[in-house]
């Protein structure tokens, strides 16, 4: 996983849950979502990340157990864009 697709991801995350916050101050297995988490994002910023990487990336995430998987941190994210852009390729 490239260093900079996790930086990428990181700006897009806040950018569409418009969070006050660096980039690197986020970590790549931090947990993204619910009270516990330092973002503490909720679901509607679920729906504005998705929305966001359907519009960059074109990778659609449906409302599932897998895509909250999948957004849970950046590195589950990275991990699995990176696997869908390799299999596009």
């Amino acid at each position: 996983m490239t260093a900079e697709l996790r930086l990428e991801l990181k700006a897009l995350i806040i950018e569409a849950c418009d969070k006050d916050c660096a980039p690197a101050s986020i970590t790549d297995d931090e947990i993204l979502f619910g009270p516990e988490a330092p973002l503490q994002l909720d679901s509607l910023d679920a729906l504005q990340v998705s929305m966001a990487i359907k519009k960059k990336y074109g990778l659609r995430l449906p409302d599932s157990k897998e895509t909250r998987r999948i957004l849970s941190s950046v590195g589950n994210l990275a991990e699995h864009l990176e696997s869908w852009l390799a299999s596009r390729a």
